[in-house]
């Protein structure tokens, strides 16, 4: 299963997703559903903008787990 791990880049950095929204263009709904795993795809000009801002490798804001049996 693939996760993304931006909840907690957020909180070691003290930002909310709302300000995140502000300070890349990447809308809140989008940051939030990312934030909570919902979401259906990833958009790849959202991890450029992201490992960007955060100054990070994908490997930093994505990780793979694989599915119990």
């Amino acid at each position: 299963m693939v996760r993304m791990k931006l909840h907690i880049l957020l909180a070691e950095r003290r930002l909310t997703q709302q300000e995140l929204s502000y300070a890349t263009g990447i809308r809140q709904s989008t940051i939030s559903n990312y934030c909570n795993d919902s979401y259906k795809h990833l958009v790849k000009e959202h991890l450029n903008i992201l490992c960007n801002f955060f100054n990070c490798s994908v490997s930093e804001l994505i990780e793979y787990k694989q599915d119990s049996p």
